[in-house]
């Protein structure tokens, strides 16, 4: 059967490349920082990773991984309830808490997975799940697995959350979940207003804080501490992935009751290998840095402010944005890839995205800033939209 099975993909992959809408993979053969080197020799600089708080590279993690690999070794070989904890997982867990105000929290292979594992376990088709319509793919996925009353809202309209909870009220219990930060657009969830609404209609809170965590709020403990809600969200995802060190790594963090109940029925967490020791303790030295300095965060908020607004003065069409995401609006998919290609002709490493990432016709690049860059780093990129913006006539 494989014969014609293959020409049928082969027919699929021939219409995603005429449509312009092929992914290709970069291959970088150096650490990942501001400045990286690609496989051609090139070296370039990286406005595309999650690594908001330059900390990918950073030798204090980079020694708490050598620490942890003599006392504990590399993998555990093992789920967390056979014999996969360690004490290292442990003390992670509890900092992460600590971090967020939270009871407890629970670690996962990858926030995918936290996700994937946290609404099956905890609701049943007697319950309702009320989901924003540009959640991450993760919160789709996990939604699907539980057989909960599904609603959805179009993006932080509150107006349209209010309608879909009234329905939503012939249900047992209801859990409103948004991402704290959307990852295409860059804006911010108005979990004020969420809250609000959840106290009105006797709703619980989830947010998932992985493109937020380390980025918005003062000390960047996400979204919940720029509104002044710590303590007050039912449940918080995330992940170790990102501003958290980019390694690997997810977490549930909140009631300690949830987080009890997820440790005994969770299949991600019950099913799959512990992170390695040498991860959380890499996690562990994270937490401990961000607790006693802000000036990575105070750098990147002061690296993004400046980026977003010599780009809008430029003319470039920015999505509203209150992140460390600039999302440059190019619309055209073979545009956004053009335009790329363009930029790491001048040294610029970004990625067009569309669809089906984001939706036909949304096409864009996207811009992610972070506290590794330096000032002339952001002028060199800013030169370079500025040339390739308006080399393609998308500025004037």
């Amino acid at each position: 059967m494989y014969k014609e099975y293959k020409s049928h993909l082969e027919s699929i992959l021939i219409e995603i490349r005429e449509a312009g809408l092929f992914k290709n993979e970069r291959i970088i053969v150096s650490p990942q920082g501001a400045e990286i080197e690609l496989e051609t020799g090139q070296r370039v600089l990286n406005f595309c990773a999650n690594n908001y708080l330059g900390l990918s590279n950073n030798h204090k993690l980079i020694e708490a991984v050598k620490s942890a690999l003599d006392t504990h070794g590399y993998g555990m070989s093992s789920v967390r309830f056979i014999c996969g904890t360690t004490d290292l997982h442990k003390e992670l867990e509890k900092k992460i808490a600590e971090f967020f105000g939270t009871e407890d929290t629970i670690l996962y292979a990858a926030c995918f997975d936290a996700n994937g594992g946290v609404f099956e376990p905890l609701l049943t088709e007697e319950d309702a799940i009320i989901s924003d319509s540009l959640n991450h793919a993760s919160i789709i996925d996990g939604v699907r697995l539980c057989k909960a009353v599904r609603y959805r809202y179009r993006n932080a309209d509150m107006e349209d959350l209010e309608s879909q909870l009234q329905v939503a009220g012939a249900q047992r219990f209801r859990l409103i979940v948004t991402d704290g930060v959307f990852s295409m657009d860059g804006n911010v969830a108005p979990l004020d207003a969420i809250v609000r609404l959840a106290e009105k209609y006797d709703a619980m809170v989830m947010v998932d804080e992985s493109h937020s965590a380390g980025v918005v709020g003062k000390t960047g403990r996400g979204v919940t501490e720029l509104y002044g809600l710590t303590g007050k969200v039912e449940i918080i995802t995330g992940t170790l992935g990102k501003a958290f060190g980019g390694a690997i790594g997810g977490f549930t963090t909140g009631r300690k009751e949830i987080i009890e109940l997820l440790r005994q029925r969770s299949r991600p967490y019950l099913f799959s290998n512990s992170i390695p020791p040498l991860v959380a303790a890499a996690g562990i030295k994270m937490v401990e840095m961000m607790t006693g300095t802000n000036e990575l965060q105070d750098k990147l908020h002061n690296n993004s402010e400046y980026f977003i607004s010599r780009m809008k003065g430029l003319g470039f069409d920015i999505k509203p944005t209150r992140s460390a995401i600039c999302a440059v609006m190019l619309y055209d998919a073979k545009l956004s890839q053009e335009f790329a290609a363009r930029l790491l002709n001048e040294g610029i490493y970004v990625i067009g995205f569309y669809y089906p990432v984001v939706p036909k016709g949304e096409a864009r690049i996207r811009v992610q800033l972070s506290a590794a860059h330096e000032k002339d780093h952001l002028d060199k990129a800013i030169s370079a939209f500025e040339k390739t913006g308006k080399e393609l006539g998308v500025i004037k």
